[in-house]
């Protein structure tokens, strides 16, 4: 039997000009520029973000991810005094038969962090306010375990506004934040909802378009750089997602009855997915979830995706090429390019529809 032919990761390379990377968050959030494309006719448009109202229709769904970012890079130092970071990635509990024999420290608080700086396990790293963490074993060629003797709220009270690296100003965490956020547990932000605002939502609701909340605490998985020479050979982090069962009901309805599913964000699409069956009826469920969305894959649940511009090689640009087609998206690039729109997590907005 003939095996399926291989995706080279450098098809979903591209070259930007490092000024449209956006280095600062638009305001008024919805006057960002909002490129829209029609993924059946290949079709661009250009608007601006608050022209969104018109082109949602009633009875529609809106999708929205309301994890909240928590403030996750800390700066702490090593005994011997060397400055060292830690960027806290998923809150967790060890197994049974894991604990180590430091039983003055909680056991309860125990985060799968990265380490910037040359660490062993066993060592303490120490913050401000005599908060301290125990690195206490290595998950993975990249992360570790480590467990704090404070609380999650005393740990956030040092952290810092846990930006990208190509974003070369510092930000207030509100910029990096969604105007709904609610439930703590994203080292990043879901950024396709940062264009929207209070007004914004209220217009949309009053048009008829039913908002929906579900929960992906975006971490490492969203993130990690693809490194395999095949797309294929790439494997997600596990993110924890959660959809209730009025959302559920409330979705399926709206599909039964002939109305769009429009996701916000590749963090609500793939929760959507990863909680659909093969009908697209979505099921309510919180789970791991570490679905890897790339062209030749059948989508099932959302119809619509509201979205920022990725970085290129990336798992995101791989989704998004997946639901519009790579040449679309690869035409709607270079005419992003063109125009000058900004990119990446403070960047411009895109409708494909």
């Amino acid at each position: 039997m003939k095996r399926p032919k291989k995706t080279l990761l450098k098809e979903f390379d591209y070259n930007l000009p490092a000024n449209l990377i956006g280095q600062k968050p638009i305001k008024p959030r919805d006057s960002a520029r909002l490129l829209i494309l029609d993924k059946k006719t290949g079709r661009i448009e250009h608007k601006r973000f608050y022209d969104m109202a018109f082109y949602l229709q009633a009875g529609d769904v809106l999708v929205l991810n309301n994890s909240k970012v928590i403030p996750a890079r800390l700066v702490g130092q090593k005994i011997t005094g060397g400055k060292i970071e830690i960027f806290l990635l998923t809150k967790m509990s060890l197994k049974e038969g894991e604990n180590d024999r430091d039983n003055h420290m909680s056991t309860k608080n125990i985060w799968q962090v990265l380490v910037k700086g040359k660490i062993k396990i066993g060592q303490e790293i120490f913050f401000k306010k005599n908060i301290k963490v125990k690195i206490i074993k290595k998950v993975d060629e990249t992360s570790f375990l480590a467990r704090f003797n404070v609380s999650d709220k005393k740990i956030f009270s040092i952290g810092q506004v846990p930006l990208p690296p190509y974003i070369k100003k510092s930000a207030k965490m509100s910029d990096y934040q969604t105007v709904y956020a609610s439930l703590a547990g994203s080292v990043a932000a879901p950024t396709a909802g940062l264009h929207f605002t209070k007004k914004l939502i209220s217009q949309i609701k009053k048009s008829g378009v039913t908002i929906e909340y579900i929960t992906l605490h975006v971490g490492l998985g969203t993130f990690l750089p693809v490194k395999s020479k095949y797309i294929e050979d790439h494997k997600i982090h596990n993110e924890l997602a959660d959809l209730s069962k009025k959302t559920a009901e409330n979705i399926n309805q709206a599909k039964k009855s002939g109305h769009k599913i429009i996701a916000v964000g590749t963090t609500s699409l793939r929760t959507l997915e990863a909680f659909s069956d093969r009908l697209g009826k979505v099921k309510a469920q919180n789970k791991w979830v570490d679905i890897f969305i790339y062209p030749g894959y059948k989508f099932k649940a959302a119809d619509s995706l509201i979205t920022n511009f990725h970085l290129p090689k990336s798992t995101l640009l791989m989704l998004v090429s997946a639901f519009a087609g790579q040449k679309s998206i690869k035409k709607s690039y270079q005419e992003a390019i063109i125009e000058k729109y900004k990119f990446f997590s403070f960047g411009d907005a895109m409708l494909i529809k």
